[in-house]
């Protein structure tokens, strides 16, 4: 089973920025895809940002423009920069890997305060 351990969550304000880090138990780059998901309180989890084996990255319209995901295969850590958050980024924001399957992180809340 894959473990996944995010850090990175907490408190901003509108405008500020986070850096998200997700650290696998495994080889990062032979995975079909890797990324994060968000799920604000009452709303269905989504997609925010997936870095596919081949590198491409792929971004929620919402977020497009704002958030950076990248990895570092070195070190089996991918990463979410979020710059000029808003309240409206407030979730829960889960890691992921998949491979046959999807493993999950445990979670860290972003908090946006307006």
């Amino acid at each position: 089973q894959v473990q996944l351990v995010e850090s990175g969550g907490g408190l901003v304000q509108a405008g500020g920025s986070l850096t998200l880090s997700c650290a696998a138990s495994i080889y990062i780059a032979s995975v079909n895809a890797m990324g994060w998901y968000r799920q604000a309180p009452g709303k269905q989890r989504e997609l925010v940002a997936a870095i596919m084996r081949s590198g491409t990255t792929t971004y929620a319209d919402s977020v497009e423009g704002r958030f950076t995901a990248s990895r570092d295969s070195a070190k089996s850590t991918a990463y979410l920069q979020m710059n000029s958050l808003s309240p409206d980024d407030t979730a829960v924001y889960f890691c992921f890997v998949s491979t046959n399957i999807l493993n999950w992180g445990q979670g860290t809340q972003v908090t946006v305060s307006s």
